[in-house]
Parts: C-alpha cells; sequence; structure tokens
C-alpha cells in the first residue's frame, strides 16, 4: 500500500487543498483534480490507490464519474464526500459500490477510517491471492446482527427499512402519517440501537451484509366480543 495514491476530485480548491494536507499527514500521497475531467484524463488504471470524490461538481458529477469508471471497469474504490445529506444520493452510490460517503464537514479521523478502507480495498484486489471469507465470524456476526435488530421497535424498524430505500426524513413521515420530528427521534434510536452513527453507514451496514428488512406482522384485529 505504500505506492498507492489518494486521488482527490473536489471543484472546491480550498477542500482540495485541506484534503491534501491531510492525507500527507498520516504518510500518504495525494494528487488532486479540480474537476471529473481533469480526472479523466489523467487517469491510470495500473496505479494503485483509492479515489475520494466530491458529489455535487459542475458538468460531470461524482456519481456521473462513478458510472463512467464502472463503465470502462476501472475497479478505483471511492469514498464521496458531499457538502449536502443526501440520503437517496448515498443510497445510490453505496448500492454501485462506493466504500463510504462521507458529509461535510466532516470528522478527519472518519475520512482517514474510511480512505484507509478504500486503500485496503484496492490492495486486496490486485492481489493474486483473493481473500477467504471466515465462516465463523460471518456467523458471529450474523448472531450479533439479529440481536441488534431485536432491539428495534415495530416503528423504529418501519423508519429503518424507509430510509434504507433512499426516503428522506420528510418522505418518511408522510408516508407513516408522522411529524418530521417524530421521524428524525426514530432515525435517532435506530442508528443507536444499531451501533452505526449516520444513515451512510448503515447502508455500507447493509450492503456488506444485508439486513433483515421484513416488517412485523400486524397483529390481527380482535375477535367479537363473546
Amino acid at each position: 500500500m505504500s505506492d498507492a495514491t489518494v486521488f482527490i476530485v473536489d471543484d472546491d480548491e480550498a477542500y482540495r487543498d485541506s484534503l491534501i494536507e491531510l492525507v500527507a499527514s498520516v504518510g500518504l500521497p495525494g494528487q488532486s483534480f479540480a474537476s471529473a475531467q481533469d480526472f479523466l484524463d489523467a487517469f491510470d488504471a495500473s496505479r494503485a490507490g483509492c479515489l475520494v470524490l466530491d458529489v455535487r461538481m459542475s458538468r460531470i458529477s461524482g456519481l456521473q464519474l462513478q458510472a463512467q469508471l464502472k463503465a470502462i471497469g476501472a475497479r478505483l474504490p471511492i469514498v464521496f464526500i458531499s457538502g449536502h445529506g443526501d440520503i437517496e444520493m448515498a443510497v445510490k452510490a453505496i448500492k454501485d459500490g462506493a466504500v463510504d460517503f462521507v458529509q461535510k464537514p466532516y470528522r478527519e479521523q472518519q475520512l482517514l477510517d474510511a480512505i484507509n478502507e478504500a486503500l485496503r480495498r484496492d490492495a486486496q484486489q490486485r492481489s493474486a491471492v483473493p481473500a477467504v471469507p471466515n465462516e465463523a465470524n460471518t456467523a458471529n456476526a450474523n448472531a450479533a446482527q439479529v440481536a441488534q435488530l431485536a432491539l428495534l421497535s415495530a416503528r423504529e424498524r418501519e423508519v429503518m427499512v424507509l430510509a434504507l430505500q433512499g426516503l428522506s426524513s420528510k418522505q418518511i413521515a408522510r408516508q407513516l402519517s408522522l411529524s418530521h420530528r417524530t421521524v428524525e427521534h426514530h432515525r435517532s434510536r435506530v442508528l443507536e440501537k444499531l451501533g452505526v452513527g449516520s444513515i451512510a453507514e448503515l447502508l455500507r451496514l447493509h450492503h456488506r451484509q444485508p439486513l433483515d428488512l421484513a416488517l412485523p406482522a400486524a397483529a390481527p384485529p380482535p375477535g367479537p366480543p363473546r
């Protein structure tokens, strides 16, 4: 991983400079680009690394660049950054293989953790020996996930399912006939009980190990009095 480069694409010069400084502070080489097209013009699939990519840019957006890279068979792991809490975008990015979706202003360690995970994935992809899943670890993870999901109330589970489908809190509130504030409370409780910090992190968890999204069966209506 020592020769891996963190490629940074952001049309905000201040963010580009701060990201270069951040990765340099932990000994990682970085290279920045002001637009998606500049990155495509210089792209070399043989170079190891990962891509830190802003979502909203003029001309070619971050999601469009992700799609173009996918279309040419490029497997460079991507960490998205965004100044907008757009759940629908996060869902699409994660489903299309992004490592993470980090909101600005980001915590430096959170972003570095995502970058390190992306670099690990790139190194693994380039390795001649594929990773072998550990069945015991998988079983333990499944058991832990079942236990965490059991902590959710029926309403919290409904909110989680709709959030994973890409609905915003306002859309969930309309669909469930709840107030926006109530939905935000349920979302907060879901994240707390599942031990994640954001909906994007929940999406990654679901992508890596699909959650049981079945809603609890409704209780049958009471029978006629005897």
